[in-house]
């Protein structure tokens, strides 16, 4: 009974980071720059839930529990939901819609070409990520090409401490560095 219910649950829980950022957007309580905000929280529910979708094997391993398998998928579909969101929000209130602006500003930042680029591996990822996609591949191509999320963490994390470069606060930059590494880590030391 609880296994019927639990993708609904995870996949409503996955979801309440936008609701309430919609919510505090909708009730004027972003703060003194809203965009800023938007763009940030974004960036960040990006990357809880790349270590969220990384976690899943190593704990499905660790815990004997091979139920866990059935959210990965999820997880990395709200990986790209959640960075879909942080790109439209840093190209429409940052830049609005302006093409030549985005180009200008992604050549002009190396964080942002940084981010593009983990974008790009994303939406292959997210373009692939169903089981046609499998078929059509092969069960090894596939799962080669889905390896691409190994870079994205590392493009993820670079881009990360590179916009907080500017500022020197690297504080966020080293946790989620330091999580990624675990998780990547364990894949290698594993291997």
């Amino acid at each position: 009974m609880i296994q019927r219910f639990a993708k609904p649950m995870v996949f409503i829980l996955a979801l309440l980071p936008c609701a309430w950022l919609f919510y505090r957007g909708w009730n004027d309580a972003l703060g003194a720059n809203p965009a800023e905000t938007l763009i940030r929280a974004t960036g960040d529910w990006s990357l809880r839930f790349l270590c969220i979708a990384l976690a899943i094997t190593p704990l499905r391993i660790m815990t004997h529990t091979p139920a866990l398998a059935r959210f990965r998928r999820m997880m990395g579909l709200f990986v790209y939901f959640y960075v879909t969101l942080h790109l439209l929000c840093y190209s429409g209130f940052d830049q609005g819609f302006e093409l030549t602006e985005i180009v200008h500003d992604t050549i002009k930042r190396p964080f942002i070409w940084m981010g593009m680029l983990a974008f790009g591996m994303l939406t292959l990822l997210a373009a692939t990520s169903f089981q046609g996609a499998v078929r059509w591949l092969g069960g090894k191509r596939w799962q080669k090409l889905h390896r691409l999320v190994y870079a994205v963490a590392v493009l993820a994390v670079l881009h990360f401490f590179w916009m907080r470069a500017g500022k020197s606060d690297f504080a966020e930059v080293w946790w989620y560095g330091g999580i990624l590494s675990v998780l990547l880590g364990w894949r290698v030391v594993r291997r």
